[in-house]
């Protein structure tokens, strides 16, 4: 198998549900059983760019060999699809900031999770910062977010403490999710910031977006009884991370291998994720591009 790292931008709210919930919060995002931390399942991602191969004349006819047959009708529609793809972990979450509008956070704990993944993939990843002392926050030197030495995030204020080591992160994200935009890149590096694990599961948990909804009864033009809900999204600009593996194709008669395979696979690609596409969720960006250490 050949590995590669993808990152999702979020361009709009997204909503990749678990159904309903006894909580608060009647249609909650995904999330990692162990970590509680938001992911899109790769499950979704998958069936989401098997249908955007099958609505293109040009794809269509790597679908088989990428995603598997449809339906088996014999024996030679009997093998497995060469694309695996592994759930999304969030990477950066966008955070409303009193000083900057906002600041894109992550944690020691993510950084070394996605660390690990780009090694296997193959990547010269740089080295990881240093962790944040308990209750404090590290930025990049010329950090937008910093105000009088202090990071306010939502209801937080965190004493921050510059540190440059900070820069080649920011930098290696920003040129992973913007490749061909410095501007994204830099505005990317001045609002990044480490914060310590458990204030970032703390903010990940009550720093997404929960958006109530109603539903119109068109007889009277009013709201219909009962018919209230909230749901929960992950924020735009939100970036996630996960791992895509190809193999050599298992379909009779073609004999390409991962190489051959990736080139179906565009750098970059516009994709609708989740639920909710009706009402504007789920506008992501799929970049597969390798970083340059």
């Amino acid at each position: 198998m050949q590995p590669r790292i993808f990152h999702l931008h979020a361009l709009s709210a997204l909503h990749c549900g678990v159904g309903q919930a006894a909580d608060v919060v009647d249609l909650p995002i995904a999330r990692a059983r162990a970590t509680h931390l938001p992911i899109v399942p790769g499950s979704s991602l998958r069936g989401v760019l098997r249908a955007q191969m099958e609505g293109d004349p040009q794809r269509e006819p790597d679908v088989p060999a990428l995603f598997g047959p449809r339906e088996i009708g014999g024996a030679a529609d009997a093998f497995a699809g060469a694309l695996a793809v592994g759930d999304a972990h969030l990477l950066l979450l966008p955070v409303r900031s009193l000083a900057g509008i906002v600041c894109y956070a992550t944690s020691p704990f993510i950084l070394r999770r996605y660390r690990q993944d780009l090694v296997r993939a193959g990547q010269a990843a740089p080295p990881l910062p240093n962790e944040p002392r308990e209750g404090q926050a590290r930025v990049v030197p010329d950090s937008v977010n910093r105000q009088d030495g202090v990071l306010f995030l939502e209801d937080l204020d965190l004493p921050a403490q510059e540190d440059a080591a900070l820069r080649a992160w920011a930098a290696w994200i920003g040129q992973a999710v913007h490749p061909t935009d410095a501007d994204a890149q830099t505005d990317l590096v001045t609002r990044f910031a480490l914060l310590p694990d458990d204030i970032m599961k703390y903010l990940a948990e009550t720093a997404t977006e929960i958006r109530t909804r109603i539903a119109i009864d068109p007889a009277t033009g009013t709201v219909k009884r009962g018919a209230l809900w909230y749901e929960e999204n992950l924020p735009a600009e939100s970036v996630l991370w996960g791992v895509q593996a190809l193999s050599r194709s298992n379909r009779q008669g073609d004999d390409r291998d991962a190489g051959a395979l990736a080139a179906c696979l565009p750098d970059e690609e516009l994709l609708q994720l989740g639920g909710k596409a009706g009402v504007g969720r789920g506008l992501v960006r799929l970049l597969r591009r390798e970083v340059s250490a």
